[in-house]
């Protein structure tokens, strides 16, 4: 958990990038996450050369060099500023002609997960100051701690949807945890985001695992999944990879699978993979045909990105996979070809349980539209005898601009019905939950709206007649004149 004092050195942090010039949220996540891993750096050095000291070797590659050693984190952060600066901006020539950000680029595998992805990655320090003060900050977090270096790092990445920008690459947390909750990974899922974002989903995925099954990590075989290939993602933008692959790993998942560039892309071809799906894709703009991979749009002649993203997941699942993924409201109701194909699909081919319909708040302030959660399985042979909808009023926030915390949540309710749907039969249609018949849903052209299906009972208001109406005004008028000639009499 962490703790306020923590909360209080990343504000420090953020608000010293702000006033040194770097005003973009993702900017300052960056540079913040580049040092970090410069500091990640100089530590595994650090542990390597106390085995060696101890043991006489060590079975690990040395990181630096000897000569490299003004590159590394112990060294630089003793220096006055001009001088770090002069080490992250000048190549040092007897370095190899590196500074120390051209180090951590070019390293490659030796560096881990992470320095794969750094190709394009660019330091946007300008301030001796800003960069002296960020790095004796940096030097004073728990990075050591594996139960804080995670939340520390989730802390900073909230600030991007508080600082108004960018917000929509930040599926709240609450609503990931439940969709997780929803979903409760296995030991022998293989997880997937095709548009994992900041890796909200994967990360999340890992913690419910680690706080609810945490005898799982006790067997070999299941560490060895864990640590291996059980988290996959894809990002189209290489900055937010490069996020991503921070956020994981200082959850404790250093070696995940992640793809750049679109996962609706042609050179896409991850075909009956993954057993488990969380995703919130992108539902705003569309794609050329040219750039979709051809299979995707034999299901789904269209450009919208989050009906091609519902046909590549089906493709990229694995036979009894499943899924859980945010769409718009437009999807359960489009008229178009492609979106009644997609329904359809999902209908009548796979298994679809579950349609949650979300308040329009949900994503506010950065987007008011209505989105629901739809949760399928991959049959390939039917299986939707009916399905499941939930009619989410209120997830604990305001659905105002502000977001702030409040009473109503039907979240519980949601995972506690959801995971006891036997209980479910014999609820009305009136009630915040019930079962649709998937023939039903055929005879309405596969409409999934909550609003198609839900009844709602108004209220019989009786009104007084007109002539009574009138009485009483009449009645009312005279006892306004009485007290107003009283108190004339008073003057």
């Amino acid at each position: 958990m962490i703790t306020g004092e923590i909360k209080s050195q990343i504000d420090k942090i953020w608000n010293d990038f702000w006033t040194g010039g770097i005003s973009n949220p993702l900017t300052v996540i960056e540079q913040f996450t580049y040092l970090i891993f410069l500091k990640q750096l100089d530590d595994r050095q650090v542990t390597i050369d106390k085995e060696k000291q101890l043991l006489g070797s060590s079975k690990k590659a040395d990181i630096y060099t000897e000569e490299q050693k003004p590159l590394r984190w112990s060294y630089f952060k003793e220096l006055d500023p001009e001088r770090m600066m002069d080490i992250f901006r000048r190549p040092q020539i007897k370095l190899d002609n590196l500074t120390a950000f051209d180090f951590m680029r070019t390293l490659g595998t030796a560096g881990g997960k992470f320095s794969e992805y750094m190709k394009g990655a660019t330091f946007m320090i300008e301030s001796p100051n800003l960069l002296d003060a960020v790095v004796q900050q940096i030097d004073k977090l728990p990075l050591s701690n594996r139960d804080t270096k995670g939340d520390l790092y989730e802390y900073m990445l909230s600030k991007i949807a508080e600082a108004g920008t960018n917000g929509q690459f930040r599926t709240p947390r609450h609503i990931i945890r439940m969709m997780v909750e929803l979903m409760q990974p296995q030991q022998d899922d293989t997880i997937c985001d095709p548009a994992m974002g900041t890796a909200g989903f994967l990360v999340n995925a890992a913690e419910y695992i680690q706080e609810t099954h945490e005898d799982w990590l006790l067997d070999k075989s299941f560490r060895e999944h864990y640590y291996g290939n059980m988290f996959n993602g894809m990002e189209i933008d290489p900055s937010m990879l490069r996020i991503a692959s921070m956020n994981l790993q200082l959850h404790g998942i250093e070696n995940p699978t992640l793809i750049s560039g679109s996962a609706l892309a042609e050179r896409n071809s991850v075909n009956s993979q993954y057993s488990l799906i969380l995703a919130n894709p992108p539902f705003k703009g569309a794609l050329n045909a040219n750039d979709v991979e051809s299979s995707l749009l034999k299901m789904t002649n269209t450009k919208k990105t989050e009906i091609l993203f519902l046909s590549l997941m089906l493709r990229m699942m694995s036979l009894g996979g499943r899924a859980a993924v945010i769409v718009p409201d437009g999807v359960l109701f489009g008229s178009s070809t492609a979106h009644k194909a997609i329904r359809k699909e999902l209908v009548d081919n796979q298994q679809l349980q579950a349609v949650i319909s979300m308040p329009s708040g949900v994503f506010k302030p950065y987007a008011g539209v209505s989105t629901a959660i739809l949760i399928f399985t991959k049959t390939n042979s039917g299986g939707t005898d009916k399905v499941w909808y939930y009619d989410m009023k209120a997830d604990g926030y305001s659905l105002d601009d502000k977001r702030n915390a409040i009473t109503a949540n039907d979240i519980p309710d949601i995972i506690t019905r959801f995971k006891d749907l036997a209980n479910e039969q014999a609820r009305a249609r009136t009630d915040q939950s019930f079962f649709v018949p998937a023939q039903e849903i055929r005879d309405n052209a596969y409409d999934l709206s909550i609003n198609r299906y839900k009844e709602v009972v108004y209220e019989e208001i009786s009104y007084e007649k007109p002539a009574v109406i009138l009485k009483q005004i009449a009645s009312i008028d005279q006892e306004r004149q009485t007290l107003l000639n009283e108190l004339k009499g008073l003057l």
